[in-house]
């Protein structure tokens, strides 16, 4: 209500009240006077009434009783005008604030934790308001600010896991290795330019870093890759062994030049490789933005790492020169005999080569494991329904994760446009699609499924849900592409030849014209009796018989070249079948041996050599005797500095951040280091020899296909794949941990090493 109106309906009162007072005391005026004139005897009449206030004076009060009824309505009219008007106010008051307050508590669940809002004193509601709303920018403040750490955290482990790989894939190659690391860890930082400095100490009187990669530098600077230990700052970075950083880098220092101009970077980042305090290297980074801290540690610990790869590539080299060194002189005494050894060894590693490559072709179109996912969606796209099979898929850990999405959810942005148009039309009623689909996973990775998609419709044939089934085709992908590469690694070692059942040449790769001797166009109308010797015709046709009824040939063949020269081949000849059971065709894979056959003969010759020199090496006997027993001394000197080395090694290891379990094909624990003791809490007396499931808990394969392998000796393990996981504390806490298993094979025994870092928040 307006207050005018209120104002309006006040003085209606006020009237009210007066006009009530005027007839209350007319009223009372009246009967007094009745009552008064009764007692005279006298009638109700005006002059009656003047004779009687005549003779009573004070018969005026009554008289004058309406004036003052009048006067006291009037007085308690105005006095609840004033009471109104204040209640008025007081309402009028509540109502604006509870307005502003109202209007403040809708901002804050809008999200807009901005909005301003000052509370009136002793607003108890209004202080509790402020306060939820100063609490929540700090939960959004903290959020963000973990949010942050964990991708700081996420990029840290990603990049060490990266770089674990590159320096593990390049430890046998120093060039190639810095190359790889230089350019992947600027790209990774984000730096414009990049330097890789190795400490070339093979003179200790001439010392010096060299320059042996680089990433976007220019000319100007770096024409020289020669740094004296002493030099600039690569130098003093080395010199002091410790990390420079620099933001204010001198315009003169380092240039970039591109297609649009030449610039300067702001900042420069310099990292000696360093590893038990011994300097390897320099890495020089600069780029036009500053670095942040955690990519500054993140930097000094890949160092660290390269730092103990070169560190053990100098380690494996002096290793290998060692031991060469240790059985040159036995080696120079058995030289020949050895040689004719190791051509044997050769030529039967050549024919078992070929056989498993033969082998590996006609495997090729072996199944592949089919699983099946399914998804519900209401005709807006919202998630209603998916089975285990589409959570565990697509990295999900529960439905409470996906349920009430929209479908964009799985679908990635650069597939979307397409999947539009496919919903759109579903959700009109149309036809099903069925087809290759990618979808998309929780860590944003697309997988590649077998899809149909179809609308579910009710008993009035109206469209309420729409259907998606899947089957992960991922794998089979990856395979095909292995498969190609595969046919092209055959075609690119192997002669392969494909014949019709009536022998004639239907197709022959590029090493069969080669080494045929016959162009593409003269071996259209040949087949494979042309290419067989003429004593050997009636046997083959036998054998080619026997082909085409499904008996796969693998064995020795001559062939006849264009040029009349006989050439051996180590053939397997193979039947194919199509879809109505029949021989279609027959590939033939083989490989060129008359190297190995004419080998064979030279090996003969010299067996025949080495006989006649039997004799002479009776005679020398007793001297070679001395001069084995004088190498032995040798070898075992040099075995126990292998020996020193290999502890030096484990020590390295034992000194690592990361907790290191190795175990034996077994499952039994070989090494734990101090890193891994605190985080099982066991020590390592009471690990070592042990089975590795003392460390796990036991997993189905369902539930982790990588933890049951790993735990389970006869399973094969994944090897350089980065694992979430869970251990089992010697107090019986689970704690998650990030888990990457490398492997190596030592003659016939394998050895696997985990590289464990705890996922636990600091």
């Amino acid at each position: 209500m307006k207050k005018n109106s209120v104002k309006k309906n006040i003085t209606n009162t006020v009237f009210q009240f007066s006009l009530i007072g005027f007839g209350v005391g007319t009223a009372i005026a009246v009967v007094a006077y009745i009552l008064a004139l009764r007692e005279s005897d006298l009638i109700f009449t005006l002059g009656n009434i003047v004779k009687l206030n005549a003779a009573n004076p004070h018969l005026l009060i009554v008289t004058l009783l309406p004036v003052v009824f009048i006067i006291v309505g009037w007085i308690a009219g105005k006095y609840t005008y004033r009471v109104a008007e204040k209640l008025y106010d007081l309402e009028t008051y509540k109502d604006n604030s509870q307005k502003k307050l109202f209007n403040f508590a809708e901002e804050l669940s809008k999200g807009n934790l901005n909005s301003e809002y000052e509370p009136e004193k002793g607003n108890a509601l209004g202080n509790i308001m402020i306060e939820l709303r100063d609490n929540l920018q700090h939960n959004k403040q903290e959020e963000m600010k973990r949010k942050e750490e964990d991708e700081q955290r996420n990029w840290t482990a990603g990049g060490l896991a990266k770089f674990g790989e590159i320096l593990r894939n390049n430890n046998n190659d120093v060039n190639q290795l810095a190359f790889e690391v230089i350019s992947q860890l600027s790209e990774y930082i984000g730096a414009v330019q990049g330097g890789f400095f190795i400490l070339n100490d093979e003179i200790a009187e001439d010392s010096h870093f060299e320059l042996i990669a680089h990433f976007a530098y220019g000319r100007k600077k770096f024409s020289q890759k020669r740094v004296e230990l002493s030099e600039g700052l690569v130098g003093r970075a080395a010199y002091e062994k410790n990390t420079i950083y620099l933001d204010e880098v001198p315009e003169e220092y380092i240039e970039v030049t591109s297609g649009l101009g030449e610039a300067n970077p702001r900042v420069l980042l310099i990292v000696p490789l360093k590893v038990n305090d011994e300097i390897h290297g320099v890495l020089e980074l600069s780029s036009f933005h500053p670095f942040a801290e955690y990519v500054i540690s993140f930097v000094e610990k890949v160092a660290e790492s390269i730092a103990t790869t070169i560190s053990t590539v100098k380690i494996n080299m002096r290793t290998t020169k060692l031991l060469a060194d240790s059985q040159e002189q036995a080696d120079r005494l058995s030289q020949q005999e050895e040689e004719m050894r190791q051509n044997m060894e050769e030529l039967q590693a050549t024919q078992e080569e070929a056989t498993k490559q033969a082998e590996e072709f006609i495997s090729f179109n072996n199944s592949v494991n089919h699983t099946m996912m399914r998804a519900e969606f209401d005709l807006n796209g919202i998630l209603v329904y998916s089975n285990l099979k589409f959570l565990k898929k697509l990295g999900y850990s529960s439905n409470s994760d996906v349920d009430g999405h929209h479908i964009s959810m799985f679908i990635s942005e650069k597939n979307r446009h397409q999947f539009n148009e496919i919903w759109d039309e579903l959700v009109k009623g149309g036809n099903h699609y069925e087809g290759y689909m990618k979808l998309l996973t929780k860590s944003g990775h697309d997988i590649w499924t077998l899809s149909t998609i179809s609308c579910v419709r009710d008993s009035m044939q109206t469209v309420v849900k729409i259907l998606l089934l899947a089957i992960d085709t991922t794998e089979q992908q990856e395979q095909n592409i292995d498969f190609e590469n595969k046919i092209k690694a055959v075609n690119n070692s192997n002669i392969v030849i494909d014949y019709a059942p009536s022998g004639r040449l239907v197709d022959c790769n590029q090493l069969f014209i080669d080494t045929i001797g016959y162009s593409k166009d003269e071996l259209k109308d040949y087949s494979v009796f042309n290419f067989v010797v003429d004593n050997e015709q009636n046997e083959f046709e036998t054998t080619w018989n026997n082909i085409i009824a499904g008996q796969p040939y693998r064995g020795l063949s001559k062939l006849a070249t264009s040029g009349g020269e006989v050439k051996w081949l180590e053939v397997a000849y193979t039947p194919v079948m199509n879809a109505k059971d029949e021989i279609s065709k027959v590939v033939a894979i083989a490989n060129d041996i008359t190297a190995q056959k004419n080998m064979e003969a030279l090996i003969q010759q010299q067996n025949e050599q080495i006989k006649k020199q039997e004799q002479a090496l009776k005679d020398s006997e007793a001297d070679l005797e001395t001069k084995l027993a004088e190498a032995r001394r040798e070898v075992k000197a040099q075995y126990q500095e292998i020996e020193k080395i290999k502890v030096r090694n484990e020590k390295t290891l034992e000194g690592a951040h990361d907790a290191i379990v190795t175990i034996n094909q077994s499952g039994d624990v070989e090494f734990f280091n101090r890193a891994a003791e605190t985080l099982w809490g066991y020590s390592r007396t009471e690990v070592l020899g042990k089975n590795i499931k003392m460390l796990f808990r036991e997993y189905t394969a369902d539930e982790d296909e990588f933890m049951t392998n790993l735990l389970h000796p006869e399973k094969r393990k994944f090897v350089g794949v980065r694992k979430e996981t869970t251990i089992h504390a010697k107090d019986g806490a689970e704690r998650p941990v990030i888990m990457l298993l490398a492997g190596a094979k030592v003659q016939n025994e394998y050895t696997y090493t985990a590289f464990i870092q705890s996922a636990e928040a600091e």
